[in-house]
């Protein structure tokens, strides 16, 4: 994924500039943590990523081509901040839905819909309407969906909130699985304790990039001892 002069303006060419003059380049293999305070940007820069952001000028390559390229449908899984998911369905009702949606085939469609149950620890759950659910377990679910075409990259805005620690380590070793195995995976979050399970970090106030370099980096860098000490550090004008 490239970005060069990407300015994004959220609320009409009259409203807020979220995203103002970014450059970005996203390497395949590699868990990118996009961290930043709430309003800051990230979601709108996920979503011109997909394709489904309005007022996005600048240059954005996905894959080798233009972002929302219908071509690149198959190939990103995006997770969505609020879970994208029907309540009156169950969790296996949803999944196997959206497997037809990206175009999974009769002969793989079941198989691939139980191995992403069991990534997200919901196979247990896979018979409840999605309506009963606590807000972890819908955004388990929603993660499941984009997990489900083994995209080539995965979007994912916010996929921790609300999980428990122990799913929260889970689902980072699913995360940097999946980029051993070649996808490249762009997570947003306002945790700056997950700046540490990321390959590199991107962190983002205000629409500008303030730092992007590996965790270990952006603390020599800062001369802190933590992400969000980095993180203040460089909003205060310190290292970069």
């Amino acid at each position: 994924m490239r970005a060069r002069g990407l300015r994004i303006v959220r609320g009409g060419r009259r409203g807020v500039v979220v995203v103002d003059g970014l450059d970005l380049e996203v390497l395949a293999a590699q868990v990118v943590g996009l961290l930043g305070p709430s309003g800051g940007g990230k979601t709108s820069l996920l979503r011109a990523i997909v394709g489904v952001q309005q007022d996005v000028s600048g240059t954005l390559e996905v894959l080798g081509l233009p972002a929302g390229d219908p071509r690149l449908r198959r190939r990103i899984g995006y997770m969505t901040q609020s879970p994208s998911v029907y309540a009156d369905l169950t969790v296996r009702e949803n999944l196997r839905y959206f497997a037809r949606v990206v175009g999974l085939g009769a002969d793989v469609r079941e198989d691939r819909v139980s191995r992403v149950l069991h990534d997200v620890d919901l196979h247990r759950l896979s018979g409840r309407a999605v309506g009963g659910l606590s807000g972890g377990e819908r955004a388990r679910t929603s993660l499941a969906i984009a997990l489900l075409g083994q995209p080539d990259l995965l979007v994912l805005d916010e996929p921790t909130v609300g999980l428990d620690p122990v799913l929260r380590r889970d689902l980072w070793a699913l995360f940097h699985g999946l980029a051993a195995n070649g996808a490249s995976l762009l997570v947003s979050s306002h945790v700056m304790d997950e700046a540490e399970r990321c390959d590199r970090l991107l962190l983002l106030h205000g629409g500008r990039v303030l730092a992007d370099s590996t965790p270990a980096a952006m603390l020599a860098a800062t001369g802190t001892a933590t992400a969000e000490a980095a993180f203040l550090a460089l909003v205060e004008g310190g290292a970069r």
